[in-house]
Order: C-alpha cells, then sequence, then structure tokens
C-alpha cells in the first residue's frame, strides 16, 4: 500500500497547523504523540516528512523520512521510517536512509508500523531491539548520540548506499498513485 490523499485534513501533533490526511498520517500522528508523550522527545526537536535526496547515475532522486528527531543544535539522532507491512523487511533501507541522511550518519533508525518496531544501530545495521516500546527515550538518544562517532561515508560506501535504498525505492516511481512515497528524480545539475 502505498501513502494516498483521503481528502481531508486533521491537526497536526506538532505543528499544529492542518495537513492533508493521508493513509500513512495518522500513523505517522501516533508516532509522533508516543515520542512526546510517553519517550519525552521535545515536539521542537522533531521533523516530518523530511526528504532525502541522493543521486542515481546523475539524477536527484530520494525518499520522505517519516520522523526525524534532532538535537537543540539540528544534528538528528534519531530516524523513523513507517512501514505498512512486515517490519522486518524494511530494516536495510531504514539503515540505508539514516547512512545517507544529512547530518548524520544518523545513529538510531527504526523502522515502525506503529505497533512493531526495529531499532537498528546504523554503523551495524543490527537489530538492537524490537517493539515500539523498545524506542529509545529523548535522554537515551541523547546518550547514544553522544558516544557514537559519525565519520562521514567514503565516497564508494555511499555509492552503495545509494545503490541500495534506490533498489528499495526504485520499484515505487511510476507505480505509486501520489508523489508523497517518494521524491521523483530530477536531472543532475
Amino acid at each position: 500500500m502505498h501513502e494516498v490523499s483521503l481528502g481531508g485534513t486533521l491537526t497536526d501533533y506538532l505543528t499544529g497547523k492542518s495537513i492533508e490526511e493521508t493513509t500513512y498520517e495518522e500513523f505517522r500522528q501516533a508516532l509522533a504523540k508516543f515520542l512526546v508523550e510517553e519517550k519525552g522527545y521535545p515536539k521542537r526537536n522533531l521533523k516530518t516528512k523530511v526528504p532525502l535526496i541522493f543521486k542515481i547515475d546523475g539524477e536527484d532522486t530520494g525518499r520522505h523520512i517519516d520522523l526525524v528527531a534532532s538535537d537543540d543544535s539540528g544534528v538528528p539522532m534519531v530516524l523513523i521510517i513507517f512501514c505498512a507491512g512486515d517490519v522486518g523487511s524494511f530494516e536495510r533501507e531504514t539503515v540505508s536512509c539514516a547512512r545517507l541522511f544529512p547530518g548524520g550518519p544518523v545513529p538510531v533508525a527504526v523502522a515502525s508500523d506503529s505497533i512493531g518496531a526495529s531499532i537498528l544501530d546504523t554503523r551495524t545495521g543490527d537489530c538492537v531491539a524490537t517493539g515500539v516500546r523498545a524506542i529509545p527515550t529523548w535522554e537515551e538518544a541523547l546518550a547514544i548520540d553522544a558516544r557514537t562517532p559519525r565519520p562521514p561515508l567514503a565516497e564508494e560506501r555511499r555509492r552503495k548506499e545509494e545503490r541500495i535504498l534506490h533498489a528499495y525505492n526504485g520499484f515505487l516511481y511510476g507505480t505509486c498513485c501520489s508523489e508523497s512515497c517518494r521524491i521523483p528524480p530530477k536531472r543532475g545539475k
């Protein structure tokens, strides 16, 4: 299932603004509310539907990241991908997103369907915990971030991660019912 408009609007939990109601927005809103009310994340440190742009064969392409938690200086610490389907099948895609994200690699990557979750160590790609309750608290995320080195990806590693992410996302282009799932490619500059 792809994210499509339901023709209505709802109030965004984080900003209080009216936003388009989609098939995934209810889940994205529930995850944001959970992070704030149960895990202690400040609303101001969470962003939704953040574009991740990368290059394939000289063309800009990308996907949207459902939730990104950043520290007070704007450095991303936790990246969450909402998935419709088996959470485990989204783990590698989520790790690639975290490795390629600007300001990253983001130390903690989460694939979640809002009930289940895989909490992933971006450096190793390992699943370190499962279940939504295992998502780190704000304080835990700050501690993980403080002890995790962030060496930039070597160019060859970056190209490999871009190819991996493109393989996961590539099938969406031209088949999805809206552009909310995938950012369409643009010719290189």
